[in-house]
């Protein structure tokens, strides 16, 4: 039964948010009832592990760093504004684009993800392009901070955890994925320049539309502090809700996943782009493993994790502040995804 009701619980998760729009407005709240359910067939849920939650470090600096920023962006758009229209008019449009992924993915591994989407969400808030432009730089940025990320146990919590189960030094996955991680980054940064940048930039657009279809560029209604406090309490939950769900599902993978040969693994670890990738790598990593069969189940997961709304804290944050919807981001997620999970899948399980 507990089996049943888990597989179940994940169908609700990848079906409900695009199938009505009231739960896609209020993701955060869905995917939290979704974790306490998962938590409670899987009997996860307990007082302590509530406690343990509420104590994860993580939980309030994500919040606090999404509130400042979105402060400080209230308080300093019009010196964001300038400086970004500054960078545009000297450079190339196209090479504005590939620095801002590129320099955004490497540095991520340092500055962490968090403060890297940080950034990001700043900067393609003033630029002066369509929604459609805005969803499409925001994704690919946010699968490069992803994967950036990863180099080093500071980046994210990922990498964090695979470096403790494994017990190596601080450039062991650096020097295990990086030949992997740093090709892809600089290929992403060049799929955005060139995807993105071949289109016209709207001059005269209102560098406040948050990629919102409610906004309508109103600077006012947006950036108001009670917005700002919702936003921040949205991530706060959203990241409780993360938890929640993999410990819900963490006997499932036990069960039925650990023991997989790593190609299998590498797709079965698509389900990274709704679950914690962290929770998932702590169940699947071990050191009897060979280093194919980390990298292989490192990549399906950082891969996966751009794919979704839920598969990252960089997408939760960038999704979050401005305003991209579930369809919107699965749309043009999804197929990248697809097609560098297919990529690597050749060149890491097969070559």
């Amino acid at each position: 039964m507990t089996t049943i009701g888990l597989i179940i619980v994940l169908i609700l998760i990848l079906v409900l948010p695009f199938s009505f729009r009231s739960i896609e407005h209020n993701l955060e709240y869905f995917l939290l009832v979704m974790g306490i359910l998962a938590s409670t067939i899987s009997g996860m849920i307990s007082l302590n592990f509530m406690k343990a939650i509420f104590e994860n470090y993580l939980l309030y600096f994500v919040t606090v760093a999404v509130l400042i920023a979105g402060f400080v962006f209230r308080l300093y758009v019009k010196q964001i504004k300038k400086f970004v229209r500054y960078c545009t008019e000297r450079i190339p449009i196209n090479m504005f684009i590939f620095l801002l992924i590129v320099v955004l993915g490497f540095v991520s591994s340092f500055i962490t993800a968090i403060v890297a989407s940080l950034i990001l969400v700043e900067i393609v808030s003033v630029l002066p392009f369509e929604r459609k432009q805005k969803i499409q730089l925001t994704v690919i940025s946010c699968f490069s901070i992803g994967l950036g990320a990863a180099l080093t146990p500071i980046g994210e919590p990922l990498a964090t955890i695979i470096v403790s189960s494994l017990k190596v030094d601080f450039f062991y996955l650096f020097r295990s994925i990086g030949i992997y991680i740093i090709p892809c980054i600089l290929a992403l940064g060049l799929f955005g320049a060139f995807y993105i940048g071949r289109n016209p930039i709207i001059e005269n657009s209102n560098v406040i539309d948050i990629i919102s279809k409610k906004g309508n560029g109103n600077e006012k209604l947006t950036e108001r502090p009670k917005y700002i406090l919702i936003r921040a309490f949205k991530v706060f939950i959203f990241i409780i809700a993360l938890e929640l769900l993999g410990a819900g599902f963490k006997p499932l993978i036990s069960r039925y996943i650990i023991n997989l040969d790593s190609k299998i693994l590498y797709w079965i670890n698509m389900s990274s782009a709704v679950l914690d990738n962290a929770t998932i790598a702590a169940a699947e990593i071990s050191s009897v493993m060979n280093l194919k069969q980390i990298q292989a189940i490192i990549m399906g997961l950082l891969l996966s994790g751009g794919m979704l709304i839920p598969g990252n804290i960089p997408n939760i944050i960038s999704a979050g502040k401005l305003n991209i919807q579930s369809h919107e981001w699965a749309k043009f997620g999804i197929p990248l995804g697809l097609i560098l999970l297919l990529v690597y899948f050749l060149i890491v399980c097969i070559v």
